[in-house]
């Protein structure tokens, strides 16, 4: 593993600073003169969304997710890769997860099934009516006939066809509570080929690009030459809207992803103590213009316009947990009604904001076509979901399957504008419903794209403060 950046000895400090300036003179013209201006296919400019997210966002949705409710997320990291025999798994002690014991998860988390976020779901007697209420999909044993008939019908409805990841069965004994806050997104040192693959994988068969056409500084790619990846950016400028969104969607998650790893790198590591922090040589070599041939600044715009998808899901569902029926369930009736405010007044923040991303130009075609190029979408971004389930690392898997699980549901979403509108105040709806699980992956994956622009502006302070 690299042990980050390490202190040049007294005959090479002089050297060591000219490098260091060299490298920030790069670093300042990706973050302010590359990455400016109006983002493509959508009317918002990045000034806008780094204003709203350092002063609305970002300080709340950090809050957010130091909530029981939202950090602690059910996940299977021993699903086996559907797609490859997975011989890269990771050693390294920073691609463990510790998973939480029992004793740590909220009674009122552990006990419930999936769905358990609903007031009327919520009304068990006691916690030796869980397994009755796990068979019944969470469903009170005290109510009605008729009520448990709703429920039974609610917790069996399949709406797998609006789902765009393969969900993790919560029910499998291979799947175990995580402490988000306990095994955070750092760069653990695990890359090479097998990362490569995996990211080969998603672009070169899911981003519904033809195979002689490669992607920019592809190192799997079998005639990279000199190519400066025009030739690919003059293809994806030809595809219809749609496809040039899930493109950018993927890219843009890619971005968020490094930009966690340059931003929380391990720098040193003496007498058994990491340090962790932001490695500007590292962010230099995955964005700097010159070092990616232009590429590193179209990385970075496409983390905005993720950002301005995903932002555009959340306003978009904020009906859904208005309703008085939705409670954020752990079993602290104060904690849980907080939890709930602070969840509406995000919701308030993006609704404000002025310059959405307007999902409706997407699929208005003929209504045969666009159905048709919807569900090619889905299929896609599901099949990205399971390729996941292929990284080596664990701390990778379980943050590449969270944000990916996240944007999946905003996906979802942005498609069941109809449904959400007719939601019934006080009973569950057959139309659209979220799981606990797609709850925290949304909220989490958002939460990640505003630390990535808020690292972002970090990387800015650190060049100022160099000049």
């Amino acid at each position: 593993m690299s042990q980050g950046i390490r202190r040049a000895g007294a005959g090479q400090g002089a050297a060591a600073a000219v490098q260091l300036l060299v490298t920030l003179s790069f670093l300042r013209s990706v973050v302010e003169a590359q990455v400016t201006g109006v983002l493509d296919d959508c009317l918002c400019d990045i000034d806008s969304i780094d204003n709203f997210n350092t002063y609305k966002i970002f300080p709340k949705i950090k809050k957010l997710q130091e909530r029981d409710y939202f950090r602690y997320y059910k996940v299977n990291l021993k699903r086996p890769c559907p797609f490859w025999a997975e011989d890269g798994h990771c050693s390294i002690k920073d691609c463990h997860v510790e998973p939480c014991p029992e004793s740590k998860i909220p009674v009122g988390i552990k006990a419930g099934h999936s769905n358990k976020y609903l007031k009327m779901a919520n009304n068990t007697k006691e916690l030796e009516d869980c397994e009755q209420a796990n068979k019944l999909g969470a469903i009170n044993s005290t109510l009605s006939n008729q009520s448990k008939e709703a429920f039974i019908d609610w917790a069996r409805y399949d709406d797998s066809r609006d789902h765009f990841c393969e969900l993790d069965d919560e029910r499998s004994p291979a799947a175990q509570y995580v402490d988000l806050l306990l095994n955070p997104e750092r760069y653990t040192g695990y890359k090479g080929t097998s990362a490569w693959r995996v990211w080969n994988s998603i672009y070169e068969e899911n981003c519904f690009k033809p195979r002689s056409v490669y992607r920019p500084l592809n190192p799997l790619a079998p005639s990279r030459g000199e190519d400066d990846g025009e030739s690919f950016y003059t293809w994806l400028e030809g595809l219809c809207l749609e496809k040039r969104v899930f493109y950018k969607l993927i890219s843009g998650l890619h971005a968020s992803i490094n930009l966690h790893l340059c931003a929380n790198y391990l720098l040193e590591e003496t007498w058994g103590k990491p340090s962790w922090g932001p490695n500007i040589k590292e962010f230099k070599r995955r964005f700097d213009p010159v070092e990616t041939k232009g590429e590193g600044p179209r990385r970075l715009k496409n983390l905005y316009f993720l950002y301005l998808i995903e932002l555009r899901a959340l306003s978009k569902v904020a009906p859904y947990f208005e309703r008085s029926i939705v409670d954020l369930y752990t079993g602290n009736a104060e904690e849980d009604a907080d939890t709930k405010t602070l969840l509406l007044n995000i919701f308030q923040d993006t609704k404000s904001f002025p310059m959405h991303f307007d999902e409706k130009s997407m699929f208005a075609g003929d209504k045969k076509g666009a159905k048709s190029l919807k569900e090619e979408f889905r299929l896609h971004f599901k099949n990205i979901s399971r390729i996941m389930d292929c990284v080596g690392c664990d701390k990778c898997r379980l943050w590449g399957k969270l944000q990916t699980q996240g944007l999946g549901t905003a996906l979802k979403i942005l498609f069941s504008e109809k449904e959400i509108q007719k939601l019934p105040e006080n009973s569950p709806s057959k139309g659209f419903q979220l799981t606990r699980q797609e709850i925290v992956a949304l909220l989490n994956a958002f939460g990640r794209l505003s630390t990535s622009i808020r690292d972002l502006q970090n990387f800015k302070v650190l060049l100022q403060h160099s000049r």
